[in-house]
Protein backbone atom coordinates (compact mmCIF):
# COMPACT_ATOMS: atom_id res chain seq x y z
CA UNK A 1 0.00 0.00 0.00
CA UNK A 2 1.48 3.59 -0.62
CA UNK A 3 2.23 5.61 2.14
CA UNK A 4 1.19 9.60 1.92
CA UNK A 5 5.29 10.36 2.09
CA UNK A 6 5.71 7.61 -1.19
CA UNK A 7 2.74 9.94 -2.95
CA UNK A 8 3.84 13.04 -1.84
CA UNK A 9 7.24 11.77 -3.05
CA UNK A 10 5.39 11.01 -6.12
CA UNK A 11 3.58 13.84 -6.99
CA UNK A 12 6.72 15.91 -6.83
CA UNK A 13 8.55 14.28 -9.44
CA UNK A 14 5.14 14.52 -11.53
CA UNK A 15 5.03 18.05 -10.78
CA UNK A 16 8.86 18.90 -11.51
CA UNK A 17 8.78 16.53 -15.48
CA UNK A 18 6.05 18.60 -16.36
CA UNK A 19 7.65 22.14 -14.68
CA UNK A 20 10.61 20.79 -17.28
CA UNK A 21 8.18 20.57 -20.23
CA UNK A 22 7.13 23.68 -20.01
CA UNK A 23 10.56 25.54 -19.80
CA UNK A 24 11.72 23.13 -22.37
CA UNK A 25 9.05 24.56 -24.38
CA UNK A 26 9.72 28.16 -23.55
CA UNK A 27 13.37 27.68 -24.45
CA UNK A 28 12.78 26.34 -27.81
CA UNK A 29 9.94 29.35 -28.85
CA UNK A 30 12.87 31.71 -27.45
CA UNK A 31 15.91 29.68 -29.78
CA UNK A 32 13.52 29.87 -33.17
CA UNK A 33 13.33 33.55 -32.22
CA UNK A 34 16.83 34.24 -31.97
CA UNK A 35 17.41 32.18 -35.00
CA UNK A 36 14.90 34.35 -37.31
CA UNK A 37 16.50 37.60 -35.80
CA UNK A 38 20.29 36.20 -36.95
CA UNK A 39 18.94 35.65 -40.11
CA UNK A 40 17.27 39.21 -40.47
CA UNK A 41 14.23 38.12 -40.79
CA UNK A 42 10.94 39.99 -39.33
CA UNK A 43 8.80 36.72 -39.80
CA UNK A 44 8.78 33.01 -39.30
CA UNK A 45 8.71 30.20 -42.01
CA UNK A 46 5.82 27.58 -42.44
CA UNK A 47 7.93 24.58 -40.34
CA UNK A 48 9.03 27.27 -37.81
CA UNK A 49 5.84 28.46 -37.18
CA UNK A 50 4.47 25.01 -36.84
CA UNK A 51 6.90 24.37 -33.97
CA UNK A 52 6.17 27.55 -31.95
CA UNK A 53 2.55 26.47 -32.04
CA UNK A 54 3.35 23.04 -30.80
CA UNK A 55 5.81 24.27 -28.51
CA UNK A 56 2.62 26.57 -27.07
CA UNK A 57 0.18 23.99 -26.72
CA UNK A 58 2.64 21.48 -25.05
CA UNK A 59 3.53 24.73 -22.82
CA UNK A 60 0.02 25.07 -21.68
CA UNK A 61 -0.78 21.59 -21.21
CA UNK A 62 2.89 21.35 -19.13
CA UNK A 63 1.62 24.38 -16.78
CA UNK A 64 -1.50 22.97 -16.38
CA UNK A 65 -0.48 19.39 -15.00
CA UNK A 66 2.41 21.31 -13.19
CA UNK A 67 -0.93 22.94 -11.06
CA UNK A 68 -2.09 20.17 -10.99
CA UNK A 69 0.70 17.96 -9.48
CA UNK A 70 1.30 20.54 -7.18
CA UNK A 71 -2.58 20.82 -5.58
CA UNK A 72 -2.18 16.96 -5.10
CA UNK A 73 1.61 17.39 -3.77
CA UNK A 74 0.10 19.87 -1.00
CA UNK A 75 -2.87 17.64 -0.18
CA UNK A 76 -0.33 14.90 0.38
CA UNK A 77 2.23 16.57 2.47
CA UNK A 78 -0.71 18.08 4.47
CA UNK A 79 -2.59 14.16 5.14
CA UNK A 80 1.49 13.25 5.88
CA UNK A 81 1.71 15.76 8.40
CA UNK A 82 -1.40 14.54 10.13
CA UNK A 83 -0.43 10.92 10.09
CA UNK A 84 2.65 11.67 11.69
CA UNK A 85 1.06 13.74 14.25
CA UNK A 86 -0.96 11.21 15.16
CA UNK A 87 1.69 8.51 15.14
CA UNK A 88 3.78 10.49 17.47
CA UNK A 89 0.40 10.97 20.05
CA UNK A 90 -0.54 7.02 19.40
CA UNK A 91 3.63 6.55 20.37
CA UNK A 92 2.74 8.62 24.31
CA UNK A 93 1.39 6.80 27.48
CA UNK A 94 -1.60 8.35 29.30
CA UNK A 95 -0.41 9.65 32.81
CA UNK A 96 -2.44 6.86 34.28
CA UNK A 97 -0.39 4.60 32.93
CA UNK A 98 -2.62 3.27 30.28
CA UNK A 99 -1.07 2.89 27.11
CA UNK A 100 -2.90 3.90 23.63
CA UNK A 101 -3.88 0.99 21.76
CA UNK A 102 -1.70 -1.53 19.62
CA UNK A 103 -0.58 -0.95 16.49
CA UNK A 104 -3.01 -3.42 14.68
CA UNK A 105 -5.66 -2.68 16.74
CA UNK A 106 -5.73 1.48 14.90
CA UNK A 107 -7.18 1.99 11.72
CA UNK A 108 -3.70 4.00 9.83
CA UNK A 109 -2.60 4.81 6.40
CA UNK A 110 1.18 3.51 5.35
CA UNK A 111 3.14 0.87 4.65
CA UNK A 112 1.66 -2.24 6.59
CA UNK A 113 3.64 -5.86 6.78
CA UNK A 114 1.88 -8.68 4.40
CA UNK A 115 0.01 -11.06 6.71
CA UNK A 116 1.86 -14.22 5.21
CA UNK A 117 5.46 -13.35 4.08
CA UNK A 118 8.52 -15.57 2.89
CA UNK A 119 10.69 -13.86 5.62
CA UNK A 120 8.41 -15.46 8.53
CA UNK A 121 8.67 -18.76 10.50
CA UNK A 122 7.30 -21.34 7.87
CA UNK A 123 6.64 -18.71 5.61
CA UNK A 124 8.69 -19.78 2.47
CA UNK A 125 6.88 -22.75 1.69
CA UNK A 126 3.51 -21.78 3.43
CA UNK A 127 3.13 -23.86 6.18
CA UNK A 128 1.92 -20.62 8.29
CA UNK A 129 -0.64 -19.99 5.88
CA UNK A 130 -1.75 -23.84 5.54
CA UNK A 131 -1.05 -24.32 9.39
CA UNK A 132 -3.66 -21.26 9.48
CA UNK A 133 -6.46 -22.43 6.94
CA UNK A 134 -6.40 -26.16 8.28
CA UNK A 135 -7.07 -24.93 11.93
CA UNK A 136 -9.85 -21.97 10.62
CA UNK A 137 -11.67 -25.06 9.42
CA UNK A 138 -10.94 -28.02 11.70
CA UNK A 139 -11.01 -25.95 15.14
CA UNK A 140 -12.44 -22.47 14.16
CA UNK A 141 -9.37 -20.61 15.76
CA UNK A 142 -10.90 -17.36 15.92
CA UNK A 143 -6.72 -15.90 15.72
CA UNK A 144 -6.27 -18.07 12.48
CA UNK A 145 -9.84 -16.78 11.07
CA UNK A 146 -8.74 -13.26 11.68
CA UNK A 147 -5.25 -13.59 10.22
CA UNK A 148 -7.11 -15.19 6.51
CA UNK A 149 -9.63 -12.26 6.88
CA UNK A 150 -6.80 -9.87 7.09
CA UNK A 151 -5.28 -11.54 4.25
CA UNK A 152 -8.24 -11.54 2.23
CA UNK A 153 -8.58 -8.03 2.91
CA UNK A 154 -5.32 -7.09 1.74
CA UNK A 155 -6.13 -9.52 -1.86
CA UNK A 156 -8.78 -7.22 -2.18
CA UNK A 157 -6.68 -4.00 -2.39
CA UNK A 158 -3.64 -5.49 -4.45
CA UNK A 159 -5.67 -8.24 -6.58
CA UNK A 160 -9.29 -7.75 -6.53
CA UNK A 161 -10.01 -10.16 -9.53
CA UNK A 162 -9.26 -12.85 -8.23
CA UNK A 163 -10.28 -12.52 -4.86
CA UNK A 164 -13.71 -11.23 -5.96
CA UNK A 165 -13.17 -15.16 -8.04
CA UNK A 166 -12.60 -17.12 -5.47
CA UNK A 167 -15.49 -16.02 -2.85
CA UNK A 168 -18.58 -18.35 -1.72
CA UNK A 169 -19.35 -20.85 -4.49
CA UNK A 170 -21.56 -23.60 -2.98
CA UNK A 171 -20.58 -25.28 -0.20
CA UNK A 172 -17.21 -24.29 0.13
CA UNK A 173 -15.21 -21.03 1.33
CA UNK A 174 -12.81 -19.61 -1.30
CA UNK A 175 -9.09 -18.37 -0.08
CA UNK A 176 -6.91 -16.88 -2.21
CA UNK A 177 -3.08 -18.40 -2.06
CA UNK A 178 -0.46 -15.46 -1.30
CA UNK A 179 1.12 -14.75 -4.52
CA UNK A 180 4.96 -15.77 -3.37
CA UNK A 181 3.97 -19.27 -2.81
CA UNK A 182 2.55 -19.47 -6.16
CA UNK A 183 5.63 -18.04 -7.72
CA UNK A 184 7.27 -20.31 -5.83
CA UNK A 185 5.72 -23.50 -6.71
CA UNK A 186 5.22 -22.78 -10.25
CA UNK A 187 8.65 -23.27 -11.68
CA UNK A 188 9.48 -26.29 -9.82
CA UNK A 189 10.24 -30.31 -10.75
CA UNK A 190 7.76 -32.56 -12.59
CA UNK A 191 6.96 -31.90 -16.72
CA UNK A 192 5.54 -28.49 -15.91
CA UNK A 193 4.94 -26.13 -18.74
CA UNK A 194 8.27 -25.46 -20.76
CA UNK A 195 6.05 -25.20 -23.84
CA UNK A 196 2.97 -23.22 -22.67
CA UNK A 197 5.60 -20.92 -21.25
CA UNK A 198 6.81 -20.33 -25.09
CA UNK A 199 2.84 -19.44 -26.20
CA UNK A 200 1.84 -15.91 -26.79
CA UNK A 201 0.26 -14.73 -23.21
CA UNK A 202 -2.99 -12.91 -22.90
CA UNK A 203 -5.18 -12.44 -20.28
CA UNK A 204 -8.17 -14.52 -19.62
CA UNK A 205 -10.92 -12.32 -20.23
CA UNK A 206 -12.91 -12.03 -16.57
CA UNK A 207 -16.34 -13.42 -18.14
CA UNK A 208 -17.88 -16.02 -20.17
CA UNK A 209 -16.44 -19.69 -20.94
CA UNK A 210 -15.41 -18.98 -24.86
CA UNK A 211 -12.90 -16.75 -26.48
CA UNK A 212 -13.90 -15.47 -29.95
CA UNK A 213 -11.47 -14.77 -32.92
CA UNK A 214 -12.56 -13.08 -35.95
CA UNK A 215 -10.31 -14.54 -38.57
CA UNK A 216 -10.58 -13.19 -42.39
CA UNK A 217 -11.09 -15.71 -44.44
CA UNK A 218 -11.90 -13.36 -47.72
CA UNK A 219 -9.24 -10.51 -48.07
CA UNK A 220 -9.23 -7.18 -49.87
CA UNK A 221 -7.55 -6.93 -53.18
CA UNK A 222 -5.14 -4.38 -54.47
CA UNK A 223 -4.33 -4.38 -58.47
CA UNK A 224 -2.90 -2.04 -61.22
CA UNK A 225 -5.57 0.95 -62.38
CA UNK A 226 -6.61 -0.03 -66.28
CA UNK A 227 -5.87 4.20 -67.11
CA UNK A 228 -6.86 7.12 -65.43
CA UNK A 229 -10.32 7.97 -64.12
CA UNK A 230 -11.29 4.14 -64.10
CA UNK A 231 -12.56 2.02 -61.40
CA UNK A 232 -9.70 -0.02 -59.26
CA UNK A 233 -9.87 -3.00 -57.62
CA UNK A 234 -12.39 -3.87 -54.86
CA UNK A 235 -13.11 -7.06 -52.80
CA UNK A 236 -15.43 -7.57 -49.99
CA UNK A 237 -13.53 -8.40 -47.05
CA UNK A 238 -15.48 -11.15 -45.01
CA UNK A 239 -14.06 -12.87 -42.10
CA UNK A 240 -15.25 -16.40 -39.94
CA UNK A 241 -15.93 -16.47 -36.22
CA UNK A 242 -13.79 -19.35 -34.32
CA UNK A 243 -14.53 -19.96 -31.01
CA UNK A 244 -12.03 -21.51 -28.23
CA UNK A 245 -13.76 -23.20 -24.89
CA UNK A 246 -12.63 -22.03 -21.24
CA UNK A 247 -11.47 -24.64 -19.67
CA UNK A 248 -11.03 -25.92 -16.00
CA UNK A 249 -8.01 -27.88 -14.71
CA UNK A 250 -8.46 -28.39 -11.53
CA UNK A 251 -7.25 -31.49 -8.65
CA UNK A 252 -7.97 -32.51 -5.12
CA UNK A 253 -6.79 -33.95 -1.95
CA UNK A 254 -7.96 -35.28 1.25
CA UNK A 255 -5.93 -35.34 4.11
CA UNK A 256 -6.33 -37.15 7.33
CA UNK A 257 -6.64 -35.29 10.28
CA UNK A 258 -3.94 -37.20 12.01
CA UNK A 259 -1.67 -36.61 9.31
CA UNK A 260 -2.54 -32.57 9.30
CA UNK A 261 -1.86 -32.31 13.23
CA UNK A 262 0.25 -34.91 13.57
CA UNK A 263 2.25 -34.80 10.53
CA UNK A 264 6.04 -33.02 9.73
CA UNK A 265 5.11 -30.68 6.15
CA UNK A 266 2.25 -32.76 5.31
CA UNK A 267 0.51 -29.67 3.81
CA UNK A 268 3.06 -27.89 2.22
CA UNK A 269 3.78 -31.40 0.33
CA UNK A 270 0.26 -31.67 -0.87
CA UNK A 271 -0.27 -28.30 -2.16
CA UNK A 272 3.13 -27.77 -3.91
CA UNK A 273 2.60 -31.19 -5.45
CA UNK A 274 -1.15 -30.07 -6.55
CA UNK A 275 0.47 -27.02 -8.45
CA UNK A 276 3.06 -28.70 -9.46
CA UNK A 277 -0.03 -31.52 -11.26
CA UNK A 278 -1.66 -28.23 -12.51
CA UNK A 279 0.83 -26.99 -14.28
CA UNK A 280 1.62 -30.07 -16.21
CA UNK A 281 -2.23 -31.07 -17.05
CA UNK A 282 -2.48 -27.20 -18.65
CA UNK A 283 1.23 -27.83 -20.66
CA UNK A 284 -0.28 -31.66 -21.71
CA UNK A 285 -3.47 -30.52 -23.02
CA UNK A 286 -1.92 -27.66 -24.89
CA UNK A 287 0.41 -30.25 -26.33
CA UNK A 288 -2.52 -33.31 -26.58
CA UNK A 289 -5.78 -32.51 -26.66
CA UNK A 290 -8.12 -33.96 -29.13
CA UNK A 291 -9.06 -31.80 -32.31
CA UNK A 292 -8.07 -28.65 -30.87
CA UNK A 293 -4.04 -29.17 -29.59
CA UNK A 294 -1.28 -28.99 -31.09
CA UNK A 295 -0.67 -32.47 -31.85
CA UNK A 296 -3.90 -32.60 -34.24
CA UNK A 297 -4.04 -29.22 -35.75
CA UNK A 298 -0.05 -29.25 -36.97
CA UNK A 299 0.75 -29.93 -40.30
CA UNK A 300 2.11 -33.41 -40.53
CA UNK A 301 5.83 -34.11 -41.76
CA UNK A 302 6.70 -37.68 -42.17
CA UNK A 303 10.18 -38.42 -41.41
CA UNK A 304 11.53 -42.32 -42.12
CA UNK A 305 15.16 -43.75 -41.18
CA UNK A 306 16.05 -46.58 -41.10
CA UNK A 307 18.31 -46.28 -38.07
CA UNK A 308 17.78 -44.07 -35.24
CA UNK A 309 21.31 -43.40 -33.84
CA UNK A 310 23.84 -40.22 -33.76
CA UNK A 311 24.70 -40.93 -37.44
CA UNK A 312 20.95 -39.98 -38.44
CA UNK A 313 21.16 -36.48 -36.87
CA UNK A 314 22.15 -34.15 -39.90
CA UNK A 315 18.69 -35.64 -41.23
CA UNK A 316 16.66 -34.56 -38.46
CA UNK A 317 18.16 -31.41 -38.68
CA UNK A 318 17.44 -31.25 -42.32
CA UNK A 319 13.93 -32.08 -41.46
CA UNK A 320 13.58 -29.51 -38.93
CA UNK A 321 14.32 -26.37 -41.60
CA UNK A 322 12.30 -28.47 -44.02
CA UNK A 323 9.22 -27.72 -41.28
CA UNK A 324 10.53 -24.14 -40.85
CA UNK A 325 10.22 -23.70 -44.69
CA UNK A 326 7.05 -25.16 -45.12
CA UNK A 327 5.63 -22.52 -42.20
CA UNK A 328 7.13 -19.69 -43.99
CA UNK A 329 5.39 -20.68 -46.96
CA UNK A 330 2.12 -20.28 -45.51
CA UNK A 331 2.56 -17.28 -43.24
CA UNK A 332 4.97 -15.58 -45.01
CA UNK A 333 5.18 -12.02 -43.16
CA UNK A 334 2.15 -12.64 -41.15
CA UNK A 335 4.54 -14.56 -37.65
CA UNK A 336 8.00 -16.04 -37.67
CA UNK A 337 8.93 -19.17 -37.25
CA UNK A 338 10.63 -19.25 -33.76
CA UNK A 339 10.43 -22.36 -31.61
CA UNK A 340 11.49 -26.03 -31.74
CA UNK A 341 9.58 -27.91 -29.14
CA UNK A 342 11.00 -31.68 -28.56
CA UNK A 343 10.97 -34.09 -26.14
CA UNK A 344 14.22 -34.22 -23.56
CA UNK A 345 15.09 -37.80 -24.76
CA UNK A 346 14.97 -36.23 -28.53
CA UNK A 347 17.32 -33.29 -27.61
CA UNK A 348 19.62 -34.74 -25.06
CA UNK A 349 20.16 -37.34 -28.29
CA UNK A 350 20.97 -34.17 -30.97
CA UNK A 351 23.43 -33.15 -28.13
CA UNK A 352 25.09 -36.52 -28.06
CA UNK A 353 25.90 -36.43 -31.86
CA UNK A 354 29.45 -36.13 -33.06
CA UNK A 355 30.15 -35.05 -36.44
CA UNK A 356 32.61 -34.44 -39.73
CA UNK A 357 30.06 -32.33 -41.76
CA UNK A 358 29.00 -29.16 -40.65
CA UNK A 359 25.87 -26.82 -41.68
CA UNK A 360 27.19 -24.58 -45.21
CA UNK A 361 25.36 -21.28 -43.82
CA UNK A 362 26.38 -21.18 -39.93
CA UNK A 363 23.63 -19.01 -37.73
CA UNK A 364 24.04 -15.75 -35.78
CA UNK A 365 26.00 -16.97 -32.06
CA UNK A 366 25.85 -20.40 -32.91
CA UNK A 367 29.69 -21.70 -33.13
CA UNK A 368 31.29 -22.56 -36.35
CA UNK A 369 31.12 -26.79 -37.10
CA UNK A 370 28.20 -26.90 -35.07
CA UNK A 371 24.41 -27.84 -35.72
CA UNK A 372 22.96 -25.51 -33.04
CA UNK A 373 23.84 -24.35 -29.62
CA UNK A 374 22.70 -25.65 -26.09
CA UNK A 375 21.86 -22.40 -24.02
CA UNK A 376 21.35 -24.92 -20.57
CA UNK A 377 21.55 -28.48 -19.58
CA UNK A 378 18.75 -28.04 -16.91
CA UNK A 379 14.94 -28.87 -17.61
CA UNK A 380 12.23 -26.39 -17.43
CA UNK A 381 14.90 -23.48 -17.56
CA UNK A 382 13.41 -22.13 -20.77
CA UNK A 383 15.12 -22.57 -24.09
CA UNK A 384 17.37 -25.00 -24.32
CA UNK A 385 19.31 -24.52 -27.14
CA UNK A 386 19.27 -22.81 -30.44
CA UNK A 387 19.85 -24.21 -34.22
CA UNK A 388 22.22 -22.82 -36.84
CA UNK A 389 18.82 -21.36 -38.83
CA UNK A 390 18.36 -19.38 -35.33
CA UNK A 391 15.07 -21.51 -33.71
CA UNK A 392 14.79 -21.44 -30.07
CA UNK A 393 14.43 -25.21 -28.92
CA UNK A 394 12.37 -26.05 -26.17
CA UNK A 395 12.05 -29.64 -24.14
CA UNK A 396 9.08 -30.80 -22.96
CA UNK A 397 8.23 -34.27 -21.25
CA UNK A 398 5.06 -34.04 -21.56
CA UNK A 399 5.15 -34.73 -25.31
CA UNK A 400 3.93 -38.51 -25.56
CA UNK A 401 6.54 -41.07 -26.30
CA UNK A 402 3.68 -43.68 -27.83
CA UNK A 403 3.07 -40.91 -30.42
CA UNK A 404 0.33 -42.31 -32.91
CA UNK A 405 0.26 -45.22 -30.67
CA UNK A 406 2.26 -47.20 -33.08
CA UNK A 407 4.89 -49.47 -32.12
CA UNK A 408 7.56 -49.34 -34.50
CA UNK A 409 11.04 -51.23 -34.69
CA UNK A 410 12.86 -50.03 -31.97
CA UNK A 411 10.03 -48.58 -29.56
CA UNK A 412 7.41 -45.68 -30.57
CA UNK A 413 7.94 -42.10 -32.00
CA UNK A 414 7.86 -38.68 -29.82
CA UNK A 415 7.32 -36.00 -32.76
CA UNK A 416 9.06 -32.66 -33.05
CA UNK A 417 6.99 -29.60 -33.26
CA UNK A 418 8.30 -26.46 -35.61
CA UNK A 419 5.65 -23.34 -34.00
CA UNK A 420 5.27 -19.62 -35.00
CA UNK A 421 5.42 -18.92 -31.48
CA UNK A 422 3.40 -15.76 -31.98
CA UNK A 423 0.45 -17.63 -33.58
CA UNK A 424 0.34 -19.79 -30.22
CA UNK A 425 -2.18 -17.93 -28.10
CA UNK A 426 -2.59 -18.93 -24.19
CA UNK A 427 -5.45 -16.87 -22.02
CA UNK A 428 -4.67 -17.79 -18.70
CA UNK A 429 -5.49 -15.40 -15.60
CA UNK A 430 -2.45 -13.06 -14.83
CA UNK A 431 0.02 -13.81 -11.78
CA UNK A 432 -1.85 -16.52 -10.24
CA UNK A 433 -4.70 -18.93 -11.92
CA UNK A 434 -5.22 -21.45 -8.83
CA UNK A 435 -6.86 -21.12 -5.70
CA UNK A 436 -6.75 -23.29 -2.38
CA UNK A 437 -10.44 -23.99 -1.04
CA UNK A 438 -10.81 -26.27 2.00
CA UNK A 439 -13.77 -27.59 4.25
CA UNK A 440 -13.99 -30.55 6.37
CA UNK A 441 -16.16 -32.64 3.87
CA UNK A 442 -16.22 -36.21 5.62
CA UNK A 443 -16.42 -35.40 9.85
CA UNK A 444 -17.02 -38.46 10.61
CA UNK A 445 -13.68 -40.42 9.00
CA UNK A 446 -12.07 -37.23 9.87
CA UNK A 447 -11.26 -35.75 6.42
CA UNK A 448 -9.98 -32.38 5.27
CA UNK A 449 -10.58 -31.34 1.75
CA UNK A 450 -7.67 -29.13 0.01
CA UNK A 451 -8.74 -27.92 -4.03
CA UNK A 452 -6.58 -26.13 -6.90
CA UNK A 453 -8.06 -25.43 -10.27
CA UNK A 454 -7.80 -22.88 -12.75
CA UNK A 455 -9.19 -20.96 -15.87
CA UNK A 456 -7.26 -21.10 -19.54
CA UNK A 457 -8.15 -20.86 -23.11
CA UNK A 458 -5.89 -21.67 -26.08
CA UNK A 459 -5.91 -21.63 -29.51
CA UNK A 460 -3.69 -22.63 -32.25
CA UNK A 461 -5.61 -22.15 -34.96
CA UNK A 462 -6.03 -18.64 -36.39
CA UNK A 463 -4.12 -19.78 -39.22
CA UNK A 464 -3.89 -23.50 -40.74
CA UNK A 465 0.08 -24.03 -41.06
CA UNK A 466 1.87 -22.11 -38.12
CA UNK A 467 2.99 -25.26 -36.97
CA UNK A 468 4.83 -28.38 -38.27
CA UNK A 469 4.71 -32.22 -36.34
CA UNK A 470 7.66 -33.97 -37.66
CA UNK A 471 7.08 -37.85 -37.20
CA UNK A 472 7.59 -40.95 -38.51
CA UNK A 473 9.83 -43.94 -38.11
CA UNK A 474 13.18 -41.46 -38.03
CA UNK A 475 11.82 -40.38 -34.71
CA UNK A 476 11.65 -43.94 -33.10
CA UNK A 477 13.13 -44.47 -29.40
CA UNK A 478 16.93 -42.90 -30.06
CA UNK A 479 20.04 -45.06 -29.78
CA UNK A 480 22.94 -42.91 -27.71
CA UNK A 481 25.17 -45.98 -29.35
Amino acid sequence: MTTFSELASQMEASRLAAQRRADHAVATVQAIGDIARGAGRTTLTVQEDREVSRCMSTHTQACSEADYYAGQLAQARGEWERESQIDAKLRQTRSGGISRPAYDRVARVGAEERTYRPDQPGGATGKFFLNDVVANFLHRDVAAGQRLARHLQEELVDRPQYATRAVGTGAFTGLVVPQYLTDQYAPAVAAMRPFANTCTHQDLPPDGMTVNISRITTASSVALQASENTAVSETNMDDTLLTENVQTAAGQQTLSRQAVERGTGVEDVTLGDLFKRYATTLDSTLINQATTGLAPISTSQTYTNATVDTTAIPAVWKAIIQAQNTIETTLLNQAPVTHVIMHNRRWNWLCAAISASWPVIAGTNVPPQSWGMQLTNEYGAGIRGVTASGLKIAVDANISTACLAQAITGGTQDHIYVVAGDEMFLWEDPNAPVYIRAEQPAAASLGILMVVYGYFAYSFRRYTGASVVINGTGLATPSFA
